[in-house]
């Protein structure tokens, strides 16, 4: 058998949890590219319907939205029934990549990021999207991979799942200490809360031929700041972020039969940042 073969995942179908927002496109794409069939799963409508608009122009291809809530058990099992009336079966391809994720900016004057002044309500509803939600996903579609011996788990962590943010790369000169704005405290708990809920799934569906693995990239370049950008440069040895294009192959290899030995793995591509 030619290498090559085992990336084809044609006859597969695969569902993006947040798959309209920066990196689900990019991950959508790749597996669309590698023959996939493509489900994207947002909670955002009209980032669904443009979605829709670029796979068609990109693509000449018609994806599958599902606009839906993971933090409701219900709506999940909802989206379940909508898949399975449209393609007669359930994925066999989930990436649990839907997430809240604080974006750095320089203009922030009211400052909730600290853990001092960091808010239960806040924390409840980035935990319940991060975390709760692909467990849920993981609950109800892995549940029905394991039915059918066979399936991919792919959990969306990130560098900041293995190491703590860098805070200093969030400093404004011009705050005192205690106002400065910082990665706030959910980020790290819920990415590495997605490595622990991988080696958990990649145990307890193995017998099944359910395999559950996580990537943990770094930061994609989306129009940041230049002083951020450059800061958070010298923390990679490779010198730069990544553009938003680079994890697709991994994407393809991590849910595809190339990695068909892969159970319970953390993939770190972060240009090197987490070997310092």
């Amino acid at each position: 058998m030619n290498v090559l073969t085992k990336f084809d995942l044609s006859n597969n179908i695969a569902l993006v949890t947040g798959g309209a927002g920066l990196l689900g496109v990019q991950h959508c794409e790749a597996l669309l590219e590698a023959g996939s069939e493509i489900i994207i799963l947002d909670i955002d409508m009209k980032a669904l319907e443009r979605c829709e608009k670029i796979f068609m122009s990109k693509y000449n291809k018609k994806v599958f939205t599902v606009c839906a809530d993971i933090t409701k058990e219900d709506e999940i099992q909802s989206a379940k029934e909508k898949i399975y009336e449209k393609f007669n079966a359930y994925p066999s391809i989930l990436i649990n990549n839907a997430a809240i994720d604080a974006k750095y900016e320089t203009n922030n004057k009211i400052n909730k990021t600290r853990l001092e002044d960091f808010d239960l309500a806040q924390w409840n509803i980035e935990i319940s999207v991060g975390l709760s939600g692909a467990f849920l996903c993981s609950k109800h579609f892995g549940a029905e991979m394991a039915k059918m011996n066979k399936g991919v788990i792919l959990n969306i962590s990130s560098d900041l799942g293995i190491i703590a943010p860098s805070q200093f790369l969030y400093e404004d000169a011009e705050l005192d200490s205690e106002k400065q704005t910082v990665k706030p405290v959910t980020y790290s708990v819920i990415k590495h809360g997605l490595i622990g809920l991988t080696r958990y799934i990649s145990t307890y569906w193995a017998k099944n031929g359910v395999r559950c693995n996580a990537m943990a990239p770094g930061g994609a370049f989306n129009n940041h700041d230049k002083k951020f950008t450059d800061e958070l440069s010298k923390l990679i040895p490779m010198g730069r972020m990544a553009d938003v294009d680079e994890y697709k192959a991994t994407i393809v290899y991590l849910c595809s039969n190339a990695s068909s030995y892969m159970n319970g793995a953390v993939i770190s591509i972060d240009g090197g940042r987490t070997a310092w």
